[in-house]
């Protein structure tokens, strides 16, 4: 066995057949991993726990009133166990799964055995819960334990739920003023109505669920994969937020295809303008369909375009005057043939000033 590792035993009362496993933690996630590990092994479910108040386990020690770990609690809900926890200070308590578990895995597994791979410690270890452990006469019941496990305890235990369980980390979490809540490093939103509220926040293996403090579902994110990602839905902001968020190049090509060819001119020409960037003026230009209509802002784009002036301020003045219902001027129209440029009278009052003309 490696050095350094932990033993998990759990003993069955009536039987005092046993399953161990080494771990190299006391994490919450692998604790109820060795439950489900241990059930199966099993083959079935006991009706009731008794475990010591380690905090994978216990987050608070009573014996009146104490606080499950909200994990564990969900791990016995979903397999139907009931949880009891010793009484603090009392080690004689769990004498079942110490004495005869605990200490005799020490004395009669561990204790001579060369260090090895935890890997291959547990899968010894298993054979050994089912020939050593299992077939001596225990002490107490002056029986074999897997004898008595096979004919008699194995029928009483309740059935293995039709899914195995998915570990779960809780944590209480702060929403804070961006709407996202910080849980193992990364980002998730809620709705931005909660803002400064304490949430619950439970990470499983492929999702992260956000509750209320009373335990009300609020949300689900895939689980992000590294640190830093941020996983948002779009209806947890504020709405004057939102198009913000959606800014960027590719989406700005699609709303200005969408609208219309000479649209999606006039937006690519204000993406692809350097060095100033213009990807704002492009979101803002974009946004006039909304006030204006998709038909109005392509129409506007069309007459910026012919006079050459295809900005946002052109294009938003073309709008705000009416002037997209203007019909443009034929191409290369000219104005009406005249001698002069001027008219005669133009002339003979700039040449007399402010005298009459007769």
């Amino acid at each position: 066995m490696s050095l350094g590792a932990w033993a998990f035993v759990m003993t069955l009362s009536f039987s005092r057949h046993q399953y161990v496993e080494f771990v190299f933690d006391q994490k919450v996630e692998t604790w109820l991993k060795l439950h489900q590990n241990a059930f199966e092994f099993f083959s079935g479910v006991p009706e009731r726990v008794v475990v010591d108040n380690l905090k994978a386990a216990i987050s608070r020690a009573c014996w009146e009133n104490p606080q499950v770990q909200r994990a564990y609690r969900e791990c016995a809900l979903h397999y139907g166990f009931l949880i009891a926890p010793c009484r603090p200070g009392k080690p004689e308590h769990k004498g079942k799964v110490e004495q005869g578990g605990v200490h005799y895995v020490k004395r009669n597994f561990v204790a001579g055995r060369d260090p090895e791979p935890v890997q291959e410690a547990n899968r010894a270890v298993r054979t050994w819960c089912n020939t050593t452990a299992g077939l001596r006469t225990h002490g107490t019941i002056r029986k074999k334990p897997l004898e008595q496990f096979e004919r008699i305890e194995r029928e009483q235990l309740q059935p293995l739920a039709a899914a195995a369980y998915e570990p779960g980390t809780w944590k209480r979490v702060k929403l804070h003023r961006d709407c996202y809540v910080v849980f193992e490093r990364s980002y998730y939103s809620a709705p931005h109505r909660l803002i400064g509220d304490q949430l619950w926040v439970r990470g499983g293996l492929k999702d992260v669920r956000i509750y209320t403090e009373n335990h009300e579902f609020l949300a689900i994110h895939s689980r992000a994969k590294a640190p830093g990602e941020r996983h948002t839905h779009l209806d947890h902001l504020p709405a004057e937020k939102v198009p913000g968020m959606l800014l960027n190049r590719p989406w700005c090509q699609k709303q200005a295809a969408e609208i219309g060819p000479t649209t999606s001119r006039v937006v690519q020409a204000l993406l692809d303008h350097r060095p100033e960037d213009r990807l704002r003026s492009a979101g803002r230009l974009l946004r006039l369909a909304d006030t204006f209509g998709a038909k109005r802002l392509e129409a506007a784009c069309t007459r910026a375009t012919a006079f050459g002036e295809s900005t946002f301020t052109s294009v938003h003045r073309i709008l705000q005057q009416g002037l997209d219902r203007t019909p443009l001027p034929e191409r290369n129209a000219s104005p009406p043939a005249s001698r002069f440029v001027r008219s005669a009278q133009d002339f003979a009052r700039q040449l007399l000033g402010a005298r009459s003309w007769n």
